[in-house]
């Protein structure tokens, strides 16, 4: 019987979705399922949530039992052969706040800030400690765990916890499973039957993974994409209302010239790269359509839309699931029964991508059975593909310096690296803004020297 621990499971709509999914694999039925949080609140609401959903679809063959709080935390970890990560450290108030508003000060403009910049420099600095804790523990009580990883930043966070810690570990996205309908739909050539016979290979790092091939009944289907793409392109930069403009503008303007299609969201990709936020060009915001302060919008609609669903997560008798598209169940499933399951994963690169760092994470296919999770060697990027990638590799491995090392300069150093906050700000501004985030975190991240 499979024991899997939930960490950060106050995270009740993802938790239903990945251990909803659990539920629905014959294999993973009679699980052993722990929750743990540290927020007693939304703890309890995700163990009613899934107690409920236990009925309905798994008769309830699931054990469910929850942890509260940093003193239970090796408790909800004993005996687990599967530890799932969802944590965010800081939450929206006051680390997300934080992150947006003191870079703003400076003048610096971010969108997500979740990956790489500034605002993922800073959430991996404080969320790297966390989960070398997380990794201390697994080590003690449940030594042959393998940890899903869910937390973003996804790069940094998967680099600091293969180098780190001893633990099994594999760090997971969303966009991966989408990228062809994300770069079909918009065109207007996606259908649920052509998606049957579309097959694809992608590779690079998180969020800055490429569409290296898309064929549909194994024909080349990347030059008519290409094609419709630049027409469709033509016609949305040309709108004058933002409502005629696509919300997919900026990777598509990045294939133009970088000749591949990218798997993360333009609204990630505007801000990870010098070209598309800058203070001397101000009109290419409206004309890419960028959304600046996405971020804080979302979590304020997220918290609000919580109220509001919390009710119906909880208390409805009649709450069902289907199977989504994350990996998590799959992979569990893979390891228990031995049956193969392929996946894009997060991993540390032993040579996998042969022109990128050989200490970095890299997001390749993945092979995975009862022997857990194997990258499969991919080659060399197109070289103008890995020159970007290694543009924010270079922030992350600064970081995971920092983090290891607890020294202040590698902060700055991954700061002045980042191609966005290097392309707007001078090493002076550069310096005091890390200062003032420093600051502001207070005791959210250890001392640096």
């Amino acid at each position: 019987m499979a024991k899997i621990t939930f960490m950060g499971a106050g995270s009740s709509v993802f938790a239903k979705n990945v251990l909803g999914d659990c539920m629905c694999r014959e294999s993973l039925h009679d699980m052993e399922i722990a929750l743990y949080d540290i927020d007693a609140e939304r703890l309890k609401e995700s163990q009613a949530m899934l107690e409920i959903l236990n009925k309905n679809i798994n008769q309830n063959r699931a054990t469910i039992k929850s942890y509260l709080g940093v003193e239970s935390r090796q408790d909800a970890l004993r005996g687990a052969g599967y530890v799932i990560n969802c944590i965010q450290v800081g939450g929206y108030e006051p680390s997300t706040v934080i992150d947006f508003e003191i870079p703003k000060k400076y003048g610096l403009r971010q969108t997500i800030a979740d990956t790489t910049g500034i605002g993922g420099i800073f959430r991996a600095l404080r969320t790297i400690p966390v989960m070398f804790d997380f990794a201390k523990d697994m080590e003690k009580v449940c030594p042959n765990a393998l940890m899903l990883n869910y937390t973003n930043p996804m790069s940094m966070l998967s680099g600091a916890m293969l180098r780190g810690t001893n633990i099994n570990y594999v760090g997971l996205c969303h966009s991966v499973q989408v990228v062809a309908k994300n770069f079909m739909e918009p065109l207007g050539v996606w259908t649920e039957e052509r998606e049957k016979n579309i097959r694809t290979r992608v590779a690079g790092i998180n969020h800055m993974a490429w569409l290296l091939e898309i064929t549909e009944n194994g024909k080349d289907i990347y030059p008519e994409l290409k094609e419709l793409s630049a027409k469709k392109m033509a016609e949305w930069r040309a709108a004058d209302k933002k409502e005629d403009k696509s919300g997919d503008m900026v990777r598509r303007e990045l294939m133009k010239y970088f000749g591949y299609y990218i798997t993360e969201s333009s609204e990630h990709n505007a801000e990870y790269h010098p070209y598309f936020i800058k203070d001397k060009y101000p009109h290419l915001v409206d004309e890419f359509n960028i959304p600046l302060d996405e971020y804080p919008r979302r979590c304020i609609k997220q918290i609000d839309e919580w109220r509001k669903r919390s009710k119906e997560l909880t208390e409805n008798p009649d709450i069902t699931h289907e199977a989504s598209h994350e990996y998590g169940s799959g992979i569990i499933n893979a390891m228990e029964t031995n049956i193969p399951f392929s996946i894009g994963g997060n991993v540390l690169n032993t040579g996998l991508i042969t022109n990128l760092p050989y200490n970095c994470a890299v997001e390749v296919p993945c092979l995975v059975n009862s022997n857990g999770v194997q990258g499969c060697y991919v080659g060399a990027l197109p070289e103008q593909c890995a020159a970007l990638n290694r543009t924010n590799i270079n922030v992350h491995l600064m970081v995971i310096e920092a983090a290891l090392t607890l020294k202040k300069d590698y902060i700055y150093n991954a700061a002045m690296l980042d191609p966005h906050t290097a392309s707007e700000l001078s090493i002076d501004d550069i310096v005091s803004m890390c200062d003032e985030l420093i600051e502001a975190h207070g005791d959210m991240m250890p001392k640096y020297k």
